[in-house]
């Protein structure tokens, strides 16, 4: 198979990777309550922490992380960079609107953090430093991962890595767009900060 008749088996087998809901399974697992009932009802680690068990939480955080990084290399691996960006995409959109599901996912940042790993990890490390720069300046989950996802782009430009940078371009608009309520409650004053009390 040419490289261009792979890009969507690695958009799928990205997809499939993607939708896993680790958070969900995990917490299930644990016994809690069905993730989808409480707080935002997102599949992902910070709903997770709305449980209570941090260790949950930590661990889908990383599993949510771990399966754009795999996606990215099993397909890179298979059908070359090209490949590996559309496994990706798919991922992202996997993990955001998981069929089984009825789509409706995570905010997608862990998984951001996960392909970017995969494609280009100094570019995942600049992410989570301006993630945590900014956490500590203003206490902000969300504003944190906005920040830090508008900069990956231009990061990645800056390095010359052009098609990445488009690619981020695509997933950072994304990822705003799944954060649209919490940057209603920035905007108004009303988000919950890091270590807030609900």
């Amino acid at each position: 198979m040419g490289s261009d008749a792979f890009l969507p088996v690695a958009l799928i087998i990205g997809y499939l990777c993607g939708s896993i809901p680790f958070g969900l399974i995990l917490t299930r697992l644990a016994g809690t309550a069905d993730l989808r009932s409480i707080g935002s009802g997102n599949i992902g680690a910070t709903n997770v922490l709305r449980t209570g068990r941090k260790g949950l939480a930590a661990a889908t955080l990383l599993l949510d992380m771990l399966k754009g990084t795999v996606a990215v290399i099993v397909a890179g691996y298979l059908g070359g960079p090209d490949a590996a960006m559309a496994a990706a995409l798919g991922a992202f959109l996997g993990h955001l609107f998981p069929v089984w599901l009825k789509f409706h996912g995570g905010k997608g940042v862990a998984v951001y953090i996960g392909v970017l790993l995969g494609l280009f990890w100094p570019a995942a490390l600049a992410f989570c430093a301006i993630w945590l720069a900014t956490a500590f300046a203003s206490r902000y989950s969300s504003l944190s991962a906005l920040v830090a996802s508008l900069v990956t782009p231009i990061l990645l430009w800056w390095f010359g890595h052009l098609a990445l940078a488009a690619l981020f371009a695509v997933l950072t608009l994304l990822l705003f767009y799944m954060h649209r309520e919490n940057i209603r409650r920035l905007r108004a004053g009303t988000e919950g900060r890091i270590g807030q009390k609900a």
